[in-house]
């Protein structure tokens, strides 16, 4: 990775959009900007893509920061937090700055920090989760960006290793990462969670513009994508499935039945920080595993 060294990590132009035909890759994109740990890891670049027609797509680039820090990246870093639209070509151009919109109206009313993370394109609109603004937004055609639902924060019990008072709640934030469309035509949002990443909080909300998000689904632990089967099944994938305080990078792929219901595993055996699935056309599901290493990351096929 070609880097600028920051005060907590390690800018560059890596980040890039892998085209996976078969048992081949190949890079279509590439000199997109990322921030990364020092050695590589736990990398913000393009987090997610979503096509549009016929092989176009969206790709949406993080940030993890107040919008207003990017100016201190020069001129390559001004495309994080922006939704940009890729070409097979290998051209590209931003389409909006999703995370401007965090700095101008604060969906949540908390501190401003925006983390594009999750997109689904629609005719006429993509549809965006900020994990920094705890919110789905919504990208028209003309690129105006609103507000369509925000996850407040909850209570949790504290940890004991904060030495607070037995029984002390503190709060933990919803952090949305992932969003799909249901076959309702509702929208499904999967939460993450903030600290202190407690263990079955997780849950997937459903959307319906107008009104306030409820609970389809809950008992997962970090999840980090959603996806609907045709069937109706929607497919659960949790990066750290004993918590990511836990230590254990172990993950797992769950499913939850049509209209919703208990969830069961699909797959876990092999599963280590994984940070995305999608459903190909023969049926299988594939997983982006190793999510968080800078060299070890791998695309596997899952045979429900």
């Amino acid at each position: 990775m070609s880097t600028t060294s920051r005060s907590q990590g390690r800018f560059g132009l890596s980040g890039s959009v892998t085209r996976v035909w078969g048992e081949q890759q190949e890079r279509i994109i590439t000199g997109l900007p990322s921030i990364a740990g020092p050695n590589g890891s736990n990398a913000v670049g393009p987090q997610d893509i979503s096509m549009v027609g016929q092989g176009n797509a969206v790709v949406l680039v993080g940030l993890g920061a107040d919008p207003a820090k990017r100016a201190g990246l020069g001129s390559a870093g001004a495309v994080m937090g922006h939704l940009i639209q890729v070409q097979p070509s290998g051209q590209w151009k931003s389409r909006v700055d999703v995370s401007a919109y965090e700095a101008q109206a604060n969906p949540d009313r908390g501190e401003v920090d925006s983390n594009p993370y999750g997109v689904f394109s629609l005719p006429g609109t993509d549809l965006v989760v900020d994990a920094g603004a705890n919110a789905l937004l919504s990208v028209a055609a003309n690129g105006t960006v609103s507000t369509v639902a925000v996850f407040p924060d909850r209570m949790v019990d504290a940890l004991p290793f904060l030495n607070l008072p037995p029984g002390t709640k503190i709060p933990m934030q919803s952090v949305p990462v992932s969003v799909a469309v249901g076959p309702d035509g509702a929208y499904y949002v999967g939460e993450l969670t903030g600290f202190p990443f407690q263990h079955g909080a997780a849950n997937v909300y459903r959307v319906v513009p107008g009104q306030a998000p409820t609970v389809y689904a809950s008992g997962f632990t970090n999840i980090i994508d959603v996806a609907f089967a045709p069937d109706g099944s929607l497919y659960v994938l949790e990066i750290a499935t004993n918590s990511l305080l836990s230590g254990n990078p172990a993950g797992a792929l769950k499913r939850v039945p049509p209209g919703g219901g208990q969830s069961s595993v699909v797959a876990s055996v092999g599963l280590i920080n994984p940070t995305a699935l999608a459903l190909g056309p023969d049926g299988s599901i594939y997983v982006s595993n190793n999510g968080l290493s800078p060299d070890a990351g791998e695309v596997i096929r899952v045979h429900p």
